[in-house]
């Protein structure tokens, strides 16, 4: 398939203009000028020529496929078969392809469905983005998330679960290291819920087999324990104590020197969290990201999907968080594109336009680097080579 656009985004912030790219099977051959990839093509390879903008499919790096969305996502998923269950998140799949999302990192699922879902969409039997499960978080007894059943207590307990996530085809590990909002019976979003102890005999079993590790941490002193065990990355990272916010610079500049990635999860909603908060607080808390940023951090894009109205349509929506915060949208994109592709372990495979690389491609009108809005106009999607046009809702060579 031969593919041509106005633009094709080449690098972090550059546009190759009147480009085109070739691919063959699931992977791209050739990136280059329009008239020299054309003719490197030939007459017999199908074409798809349009007016506006081909950038690097998106990576939402923070869903949960196992919830809806809705007001009350746990009771849903406890009321769910997990036959049923399945074929929703089969649904929410496709509505992430829909959006531009070719790559997500589902942080916690139910019996393994994701990683179930993983292996049907890489069979191409079901349309979706690649994904990369993280399985059954772990969560001490009665922590965050413990219906989803990685209750577990004490070292030998957390490295079975590990255990049984990566044998099962999990890509990521996820420990619960405080509490959330989202288990209404559990402790507070800044309580810490594991010792130091299980939180390092968890990330050294997930690194002896060279899998990374992701930490739900909103807890200041969670986000240090999380640093000290040396977690790849920190998801949410909101600095939070029992009397406010407290952003620790000692343990920022560890976070830093580390290379370990925050995902902040921004809700697609996120211009609503002033009235959930309050303006203020709402204010401290988006500070707190841009000082991070600002710092030096390694920030990636994600959106909690599944969680209380939180879509799987939304990461095109969470975006213009970060022009509020005053990042260009060249970083912008990076962050839901290369940087993200890195934070995940594939860096070598998707989040650019090259030769070698999985053809993973967005196409839209208008110009995102100008206007982010421009991401929701989409035109198709290829996911590993395969076409998809939200308006057709199916998928073609």
């Amino acid at each position: 398939m031969l593919i041509t656009g106005d633009r094709v985004l080449v690098d972090s912030g550059v546009y190759l203009d009147d480009g085109a790219v070739l691919i063959e099977g699931d992977s791209i051959t050739a990136v280059g000028p329009r008239a020299q990839i054309t003719e490197q093509a030939g007459t017999d390879v199908p074409r798809f020529e349009f007016s506006g903008t081909v950038l690097p499919g998106l990576i939402d790096a923070h869903v949960h496929l196992a919830f809806d969305g809705g007001p009350d996502p746990v009771a849903t998923l406890q009321a769910s078969t997990d036959e049923k269950l399945l074929q929703d998140m089969r649904c929410r799949a496709e509505q992430l392809l829909h959006s531009g999302v070719t790559t997500a990192r589902d942080l916690g699922d139910r019996g393994h469905l994701a990683l179930t879902l993983a292996r049907e969409i890489a069979d191409r039997r079901t349309a979706g983005p690649r994904l990369v499960s993280a399985g059954t978080p772990a969560t001490p007894p009665g922590g965050h998330c413990y219906f989803l059943g990685g209750e577990v207590s004490g070292a030998d307990e957390v490295r079975n679960l590990v255990r049984r996530n990566l044998a099962a085809g999990a890509g990521v590990i996820k420990a619960m290291v405080t509490g959330g909002g989202l288990t209404k019976d559990g402790p507070r979003s800044y309580e810490s819920q594991f010792s130091t102890e299980e939180l390092a005999a968890l990330v050294d079993e997930a690194h002896k087999a060279g899998v990374p590790v992701a930490a739900h941490a909103h807890g200041a002193d969670g986000i240090a324990t999380s640093v000290k065990a040396g977690v790849d990355t920190i998801e949410h990272c909101t600095w939070m104590t029992s009397e406010g916010l407290d952003l620790r610079q000692d343990v920022l500049k560890r976070i830093i020197d580390q290379g370990i990635t925050v995902c902040p999860a921004v809700s697609p909603h996120w211009q609503m969290l002033p009235r959930v908060f309050g303006e203020e607080r709402a204010e401290a808390m988006f500070d707190l990201i841009r000082q991070m940023e600002a710092a030096g951090a390694n920030l990636i894009a994600g959106t909690d999907a599944g969680v209380q109205r939180a879509g799987f349509d939304g990461l095109t929506s969470s975006l213009p968080f970060y022009s509020h915060l005053g990042l260009a949208n060249s970083k912008i994109v990076d962050m839901a594109t290369t940087k993200a592709a890195t934070a995940l372990g594939l860096g070598e495979t998707t989040g650019r336009i090259a030769p070698g690389y999985r053809a993973d491609l967005l196409l839209v009108d208008g110009d995102p680097l100008t206007d982010l809005a421009a991401l929701k106009d989409v035109r198709a999607v290829f996911a590993g080579g395969l076409r998809y046009e939200p308006s057709a809702g199916a998928r073609q060579r």
